[in-house]
C-alpha cells in the first residue's frame, strides 16, 4: 500500500521518524506552513522557516527515500500581528512559486477575527493567481463557526470547491465541509482532534469521497504513523483495500496534483 501524510509538520520531528514513517509505507508527506510555538518578532522568521521546509527538509526525507512537498502560507494564529503579517505576505510570492510548493495553506481563522479574515483573503487570492490548492485550517475553538465562516468567504470569492481542502474535521465540522463541495481533511491526533475509530465513524457516515487521513504531527503529542496506523484499522472495521488505498493516496494526490507540481510521485532514492 502507497502512503501520503498530507499534513505533518516535520520541521520538528526527529530524523529518526523519517525512518520509521519509511519503513511504514509512507512515501511522500505534505509539509503546511504552520505557526512555531510562540510569536515570530521579524519578517526574516517566515523567510528562514518557509525556506528550511522547502529546502533543508525535502532532502531530509529524501535520504530515506520519503518525497517531501509544502504549502506556503502565513497561518492564521500569526495574522493578528498586523504589521509584521503584511511585510509576510509581501514576501510570500517568491516562495510560492518555488519547485515542490504544492498549494497555499493553512489560512483560515484561529481566534476569528476580522484580521485573520483579512490576511485569509490575501491569501486566497494569491492562489486563485496561480491556480494553487487551498489549505484551510479549522480553529481549535469554535470549530463550527470557523468553519462556516471560512466557507461563506470562499463563496464570496467564487473559489471553486475542487480547490479547496477544509482540514482538521470534526463531527463539528464535516457536515458544513461535505455541503460545500470541497475535499475533507482529518487528523488523526491523540488528544485534540480525532481518534482512528471516530474516523472511521464519520467514514461511515458520510462516505469515503475526497475523504483524506493526517497525522499533523509537530511538537506536542503527536504519531507521525498515525496515517498507516488509520490503514489498518479502516481495513479491520471492513474497508476493502482499494477503498483504503484511495484515503490514504489516491484522494490527497488528486487533490495537491492539481498544482502540477506533485512532484516526487514515485519515492526518491534514498541518499547512500
Amino acid at each position: 500500500m502507497r502512503i501520503f501524510d498530507p499534513h505533518i509538520h516535520m520541521v520538528s520531528r526527529t530524523t529518526d521518524d523519517y525512518e520509521r514513517m519509511a519503513l511504514a509505507g509512507i512515501q511522500l508527506v505534505l509539509e503546511p506552513a504552520f505557526w512555531l510555538g510562540q510569536p515570530r518578532t521579524t519578517v526574516g522568521t517566515f523567510i528562514d522557516y518557509w525556506s528550511m521546509i522547502i529546502e533543508w527538509e525535502r532532502q531530509r526525507a529524501a535520504n530515506f527515500g520519503v518525497g517531501h512537498v509544502c504549502t506556503i502560507a502565513v497561518n492564521p494564529k500569526e495574522a493578528n500581528s498586523e504589521a509584521l503579517a503584511a511585510e509576510a505576505l509581501e514576501a510570500m510570492p517568491d516562495f510560492l512559486d518555488r519547485e515542490g510548493v504544492v498549494g497555499v495553506g493553512e489560512i483560515g481563522f484561529d481566534d476569528i477575527t476580522p484580521q485573520e479574515e483579512k490576511i485569509m483573503a490575501v491569501q486566497v487570492e494569491m492562489a486563485l493567481e496561480r491556480d494553487l490548492p487551498i489549505m484551510v485550517h479549522t480553529p481549535h475553538r469554535d470549530k463550527g463557526k470557523g468553519t462556516e465562516r471560512s466557507i461563506a468567504l470562499l463563496r464570496d470569492m467564487d473559489v471553486s470547491p475542487d480547490q479547496v481542502i477544509i482540514d482538521h474535521n470534526t463531527e463539528e465540522s464535516i457536515g458544513a465541509a461535505k455541503d460545500f463541495g470541497c475535499w475533507c481533511g482529518h487528523t488523526i491526533y491523540p488528544d485534540t482532534k480525532l481518534s482512528q475509530e471516530r474516523f472511521a465513524n464519520i467514514l461511515d457516515e458520510y462516505g469515503t469521497e475526497r475523504m483524506i487521513a493526517n497525522s499533523s504531527a509537530d511538537w506536542g503529542p503527536s504519531d507521525p504513523l498515525a496515517v498507516p496506523k488509520t490503514a489498518k484499522v479502516l481495513l479491520r472495521r471492513g474497508y476493502d483495500l482499494d477503498t483504503v488505498q484511495r484515503i490514504v493516496w489516491d484522494n490527497p494526490v488528486d487533490f495537491f496534483g492539481q498544482s502540477g507540481k506533485l512532484e516526487p510521485l514515485e519515492a526518491p532514492i534514498p541518499a547512500a
